[in-house]
């Protein structure tokens, strides 16, 4: 049995003299945040041994400093599963599922469990209680050794082989209030009521932590994060609970609630498994992709056409298709419910590529007639079918939406010529939609629809989602903002009247700046929907991209988190989301969705996209077609190849260069000051 106190007092005083005899550390590549957990503790961008160790004595020896500032000097390479370091933009990339209730806290599991079968039984009820885990020491070893699969992918994330590696747990803490909830560096108050208030966080430690490792874990507790275990341990502030217990009693003490319903298929389902992969050599069969014909649609159907819970396949089964064979799969999903509508069927359709993917052995890619759907050898080897699809997403469409659907069934089509006809009924159905859709503009309607989710860390930031301009999350519509608004009508998505029209050409209304003044808590006075310039909307940190203008040029560049390298504005684009986000209004830059960039209000009040003079060839290639067309449409010949990437320049005297050479538009343009 250990003893914390005695543990924590010796392992402060190993980290002092482990500091004293480090001679060289950096800083972490992709971060705008240097040693993160200093940076947010001290304000200080430590970047040598001198200034780690002035910083550590400056925060009286902060045991989560100097173990940041030790691993950090230390061999910091991690083979795979280990992610040591994780880089902002996957954290960012996070941020909407930190948000939307996919996710509903974060775990960090450290220690040496005695046995492989406590810790899986663990980790397979936070997966399930919508749980993000981060695993470090020999706890990761322990369940690999059992078969159990990890990585950020199946939210179980094996941070390193010691548990001195749960600094990067910390680290994540660290950023998230700098990135979203806009602590500012160096406000260690802020931060620490930011971690106790908005951070849903606790510990589940093991048996066999060094001194050090418990000092570490221990000094969590200064962030309002709870350490429990289950023995090994007396004294100190550890929380003793049983192992049946653990899980339940740290989300009780942080306020996280969910209530779990089995889902009666042979298959773990959770969001855990939403962002898996099941690779070629993983795979029974696959439906679709390039192989095979395959589409889904959901769509209303009569009460009496519908009997609740039915599945029905037509065409073979698993068992009667051949193994790694490409099959044809057709997904008809009817609802029928009182408050169901005929225009929430998009919307609830592109849940089925999320419910599919719930599936711990069930893979789904794209949507409408080109989806792609894998189920993995070791799910049919446990029982899996194709009839249990549509069980999933049955049980999941009346769990996630009680209110709007009342009865589901799910048809599923294998047989080779009747997806065929099927198929062309869907394409009228999507053609139909298109047209509806199609075209929509912001002078159409009088509402628009906000979005305060990410206000759970960000705390005065307001989207905006109009007809033309999309979340800047990239994952709400105004559609979607209006069916989330009628489904839960005291949700994040609320309406908002336009009012009066102060400038058309800018987007500025009087009824938006009121909501965003109120929605804001007094924050943001103004939002201008279509500027870049002036007062343009708030920054959560969970953006598809990041716009900022250039001066030189007289344009702007855009920069998505795929893009790791320098821009031509001297910044990365971690540098650049660490800059305006946290619920920022930076005039200058804007987040925004990929999307936003097609759209004819796309920083309108500047000019439109005749302003951008650089972005990443990824982001060329992505918008490809769509980006072609909306250039032809705007009678911007030749514009395309106008637009500088990284292949042709990153500094911007090569930019000014290049954009002279082609007489980009930009350089003629109104100033933007």
């Amino acid at each position: 049995m250990v003893s914390v106190d005695e543990a924590v007092s010796a392992g402060i005083k190993k980290i002092a003299t482990e500091i004293e005899a480090i001679t060289s550390l950096s800083g972490y590549p992709e971060t705008a945040y240097h040693l993160p957990i200093t940076y947010a503790i001290s304000g200080k961008a430590v970047s040598d041994a001198a200034s780690a160790k002035k910083v550590y004595l400056d925060t009286n020896r902060s045991p989560l400093i100097g173990n940041e500032i030790l691993v950090a000097a230390g061999d910091r390479t991690e083979d795979p599963p280990y992610t040591g370091f994780i880089e902002d933009s996957i954290i960012r990339k996070l941020g909407y599922s930190l948000v939307d209730g996919s996710i509903l806290g974060l775990a960090l599991i450290v220690g040496n469990p005695e046995k492989a079968d406590h810790a899986a039984a663990i980790c397979r009820e936070l997966q399930e209680k919508l749980m993000l885990t981060f695993l470090a020491g020999g706890v990761i070893r322990s369940l690999t050794g059992a078969g159990v699969k990890v990585g950020l992918e199946l939210r179980l994330v094996p941070l390193g082989k010691t548990s001195l590696k749960a600094v990067h747990f910390t680290d994540i803490l660290a950023r998230v209030a700098m990135m979203f909830g806009g602590v500012a560096p160096g406000d260690a108050h802020r931060l620490v009521s930011y971690a106790a208030d908005r951070a849903k966080a606790f510990v589940i430690v093991f048996p066999g932590m060094t001194e050090e490792e418990i000092a570490c874990i221990d000094a969590l507790r200064v962030l309002g994060i709870p350490v429990l275990h289950m023995g090994g341990y007396e004294g100190g502030n550890f929380i003793r609970v049983a192992l049946p217990d653990a899980v339940r009693t740290g989300m009780e003490m942080r306020g996280i609630r969910v209530q779990v319903t089995a889902i009666p298929i042979p298959m773990a389902c959770s969001p855990a498994f939403e962002g898996k992969a099941i690779r070629k050599e993983e795979m029974y069969a696959e439906f679709g992709g390039t192989r095979s014909p395959a589409f889904e649609l959901l769509r209303t159907a009569d009460q009496k056409e519908v009997t609740d819970g039915k599945v029905t396949v037509i065409g073979p089964e698993i068992d009667q298709i051949p193994e790694k064979s490409a099959a044809p799969l057709g997904i008809i999903v009817e609802v029928t419910g009182k408050a169901m509508k005929k225009e929430y069927e998009p919307v609830l359709e592109r849940r089925i590529h999320n419910f599919i993917n719930y599936g711990e052995g069930t893979w789904h890619s794209a949507q409408r007639d080109l989806i792609w759907v894998r189920i993995s050898r070791e799910a049919v080897s446990q029982g899996i079918k194709i009839e249990h699809l549509g069980k999933l997403l049955a049980a999941k469409f009346r769990m996630d939406f009680p209110t709007l659907v009342d009865a589901v069934q799910v048809t599923l089509i294998t047989d080779p010529e009747r997806i065929i006809g099927e198929r062309k009924k869907a394409e009228a159905v999507y053609q139909e939609r298109d047209e509806r859709i199609a075209g929509m503009k912001d002078s159409d309607v009088d509402l628009y629809y906000s979005c305060t989710l990410c206000q759970t860390f960000a705390p005065n930031h307001v989207c905006v989602i109009t007809p033309e301009r999309p979340a800047l999350c990239g994952a709400l519509t105004w559609l979607d903002g209006r069916t989330a608004y009628e489904m839960s009508p005291a949700g994040a998505n609320q309406p908002i009247g336009r009012g009066t029209v102060i400038n058309a050409d800018t987007g500025e209304f009087e009824g938006v700046n009121r909501f965003v003044r109120q929605a804001s808590h007094g924050e943001i006075e103004r939002c201008v929907l279509y500027s870049i310039m002036d007062a343009p909307m708030t920054c959560c940190g969970c953006f598809e991209a990041v716009a900022m203008i250039l001066p030189e040029t007289n344009g702007i560049m855009i920069v998505t988190r795929e893009y790791k390298g320098v821009t031509p504005s001297g910044m990365t684009f971690s540098t650049l989301a660490g800059t305006i986000g946290g619920g920022a209004q930076t005039p200058g830059f804007i987040g925004i969705s990929k999307g936003y960039i097609l759209s004819d209000r796309f920083i309108q009040a500047e000019g439109g996209l005749s302003r951008i003079v650089w972005m990443p060839s990824v982001l060329k290639e992505e918008l490809g077609n769509r980006l072609s067309e909306k250039i032809q449409a705007a009678g911007l010949l030749g514009f395309y190849e106008k637009i500088a990437d990284e292949t042709i320049t990153t500094d911007i005297e090569g930019l000014l260069t290049f954009l002279t050479s082609v007489d980009h538009p930009a350089l003629n343009m109104p100033p933007l000051f």
